[in-house]
């Protein structure tokens, strides 16, 4: 479903058709193709129900791609087939690129975030949805995008034009994959100042590898300021794997990520106690 129903606020036109832009060029993770999605104007949402036990939990999924395009298989979809099976609604959202880079630079993605998470909650009974148990999960620029949602739920970017703009956009909990933007590595990996967490700032999970071409210290400056905000945190960083790899299968122990994810659900009590 289209995220704003009149278009979205100050749109900007796309410098052409919304459509696939990789080429042979790009990388192949899991020596598999990526679908990167760019020229995106007009954002959506689109809902992926568990087809077996739904526990009422929902995370909001912010594919990655340097704010540029959106790497919709990747990060996205098949990230949704995972939650499914977990028990977990999924709603990945389709969020405006390309822009010049994250909040403030532009304010287009956070916006479409915002009404992302309000919608969600607005659809709560619905979709079959705890509105007090929607998280967020997000890659690389949508890992930043995440975090800058994470710290910036109180006050929307944009008038509200609906029932879903009255309701909270702060996620419940957070889920952040090789995040960037995060420490500024032209400024010793200083944590950036637009991205500052409170003590109401979600519970969050961190995942990056130490081997990362986008920096590790993006997870661990982003860590340590939750730890000093006294927002319960868990981090995980792997010796291998570089960036982009989203839940394709390798040989590394990154890998099994997503489990730990799952472990982590259950320890801040968003998935039920396992028998």
């Amino acid at each position: 479903m289209p995220l704003w129903p009149n278009g979205a606020p100050g749109a900007q036109p796309a410098p052409g058709p919304e459509g696939n832009m990789t080429t042979p060029k790009d990388n192949r993770p899991g020596g598999r193709a990526v679908i990167r999605i760019g020229n995106v104007s007009n954002p959506t949402l689109t809902v992926y129900a568990p087809k077996t036990s739904n526990t009422g939990a929902a995370v909001v999924v912010f594919p990655g791609g340097g704010y540029r395009i959106l790497a919709i298989d990747l990060e996205g979809t098949e990230v949704c087939d995972w939650l499914n099976s977990a028990g977990i609604t999924c709603v990945l959202v389709k969020y405006r690129v390309p822009e010049p880079g994250p909040y403030p630079k532009s304010s287009a993605p956070l916006q479409d975030a915002q009404r992302a998470v309000g919608m969600v909650r607005a659809h709560a009974d619905e979709w079959h949805i705890d509105p007090n148990r929607i998280g967020v999960l997000g890659f690389s620029a949508g890992a930043h995008l995440a975090a800058a949602l994470s710290t910036h739920f109180d006050q929307r970017l944009y008038d509200p034009i609906d029932a879903s703009d009255k309701l909270s956009c702060r996620p419940d909990f957070a889920v952040i994959v090789y995040p960037g933007y995060l420490a500024l590595s032209d400024q010793n990996f200083a944590l950036n100042p637009d991205i500052h967490p409170t003590a109401q700032t979600p519970p969050t999970f961190i995942v990056q590898a130490e081997d990362d071409s986008v920096h590790v210290e993006n997870a661990v400056v982003y860590f340590m300021a939750l730890k000093n905000a006294k927002v319960p945190a868990e981090l995980h960083i792997y010796a291998q794997s570089g960036h982009g790899y989203g839940l394709r299968r390798t040989e590394l122990p990154v890998t099994t990520w997503p489990k730990s994810v799952e472990i982590w659900l259950h320890t801040i009590h968003v998935l039920p106690p396992t028998s």
